[in-house]
């Protein structure tokens, strides 16, 4: 290696190093633990006092992320960086294992939504026993969500809408090109509020009767336009788990499994092409924050404080969610004006906001890693209940008791999301902007937006949580 390599190692290295550190001295620190979201079958999850100053442990968390980007902005050479990034290992797969791998979990996939449908109707009507419950809040809003983003999206072949869609007639409309993903983001909204407002986490009738409306909303787009166009553009659940998914290191290629480090492909991917893959995006990111947010003492403070004033609860929860919504992608846009400032480029704003978005999506998987993870494997014995004996589901299910460490999990979880996508977002400026000293510069306002949302996330696993007061008796 010449001295050149030898430096550009090094100074990898160092950000490797300075990234670590910061993770390891806040997982160290004996925190809250971090709260699930505020749909799951736990209303709160038990914490432990800080033993340092919340400010302090907050400011280190966003100090590490700025650190991180001072250093990774030393790894200038763009050479080195293309190659790191196009490195890949592809694992060649016969075609007919494919083939009837695929056509199993459509199988499965079918019999799953119908055995949760009826589950939900036909089974007993308490959330912790009910398998209906079990299987979509610890099976898929945990657990396939987190496969989808750690090793690969398992929901196209898995999407039971899909399975059936293909069997029913379509009229082929064109699809207006000017909606483009707006439909799939105003349904991920939708779904995120009805899923914390509503008592569909709590009341498996409810949650099928949930689960048939959207199946009759999503064969609906799909008759009218096509199963592929729908599925693309307008449901919100397949384009979530298309984002997730564009975060694994494995993908299906013509040649086999394609291996890459986690994220690497997002910088020279068209996964994000306009101002409606930003809008989902930020959403990815956002609704996680609201979710954290509602669950906390301090969100149960603000929230009962509105309402004591005389404001109905549901536009109290509706203000906070639109606006943070509006918050965040506020902030998300302006980071994308000021870079075009500084950067002194003639890029038009609009690429700056679509080009720096993939590396968000390592952002929202942090914070779904931190928020489910600990939820998921304190289910997991219920899930794998469920799924060994699925007609007698065991009445007093078994509940693992994680070990004291997995408290400092979340925040770790959250950290290196936050540390990749800084180093995505390096990547990305340097296959945008000719000049170095441009691609350096036009990452500072993105890099500021990123500490703050670090600073924010990091801020709601330290508080204690609660059960979101005027929803479900809380």
């Amino acid at each position: 290696m010449d001295a050149a390599g030898r430096t550009r190692a090094r100074l990898l290295g160092r950000f490797l190093l300075a990234s670590l550190a910061g993770t390891l001295l806040l997982a160290v620190i004996d925190t809250a633990a971090a709260s699930n979201a505020a749909v799951s079958l736990s209303n709160a999850a038990s914490g432990n006092d800080l033993d340092v100053p919340r400010w302090l442990y907050v400011m280190t968390g966003g100090a590490t992320i700025g650190a991180s980007a001072v250093l990774a902005s030393f790894v200038t050479d763009r050479r080195f960086i293309e190659r790191a990034h196009e490195s890949r290992v592809v694992l060649p797969s016969r075609g007919v294992v494919r083939r009837w791998a695929v056509r199993a979990a459509r199988g499965f996939g079918l019999v799953a939504l119908a055995y949760v449908v009826w589950q939900g109707f036909a089974g007993p009507q308490v959330p912790t026993v009910n398998a209906a419950v079990i299987l979509v809040f610890a099976g898929v809003r945990a657990g396939l969500t987190m496969f989808a983003y750690l090793v690969a999206d398992p929901w196209p072949a898995l999407n039971p809408w899909r399975t059936l869609a293909q069997r029913l007639p379509s009229l082929d409309r064109p699809y207006p090109e000017r909606l483009g993903r707006w439909p799939a983001v105003v349904g991920f909204l939708a779904l995120i509020w009805i899923e914390t407002t509503t008592a569909v986490n709590a009341v498996p009738a409810m949650l099928s009767w949930a689960l048939v409306g959207y199946t009759a909303v999503t064969l609906a787009g799909t008759v009218v336009f096509s199963p592929a166009t729908w599925f693309r553009y307008g449901d919100p659940v397949a384009v979530a788990f298309r984002f997730y998914g564009a975060v694994a290191p494995l993908r299906w290629t013509d040649g086999g499994l394609s291996l890459r480090p986690p994220g690497f492909r997002l910088p020279d991917s068209d996964l994000v092409d306009g101002r409606d893959d930003v809008a989902f995006v930020v959403a990815l990111v956002w609704e996680l924050t609201f979710t954290g947010f509602v669950t906390t003492s301090a969100g149960a403070v603000v929230v009962r404080s509105i309402v004591g004033g005389g404001v109905p609860p549901l536009a109290v929860y509706a203000l906070l969610f639109v606006g943070g919504y509006a918050a965040f992608l506020a902030a998300y846009r302006y980071a994308a004006r000021r870079s075009r400032r500084v950067s002194e480029t003639y890029l038009p704003t609009r690429t700056l906001l679509v080009r720096f978005a993939p590396p968000l999506l390592a952002i929202a998987a942090g914070y779904h890693l931190a928020h489910y993870f600990t939820f998921f494997v304190t289910l997991t014995p219920r899930l794998a209940d469920v799924l060994a004996s699925p007609l007698s589901p065991a009445a007093n299910p078994v509940v693992l008791t994680v070990p004291w460490w997995f408290g400092a999990l979340p925040m770790t979880f959250v950290l290196i999301g936050h540390l990749l996508s800084i180093w995505l977002a390096h990547t990305t400026a340097y296959g945008t902007f000719p000049a170095r000293m441009q691609a350096i510069r036009s990452q500072f306002p993105f890099v500021a937006v990123m500490i703050g949302y670090t600073v924010v996330s990091l801020w709601l696993l330290s508080l204690p949580t609660t059960a979101p007061p005027f929803l479900g008796g809380g």
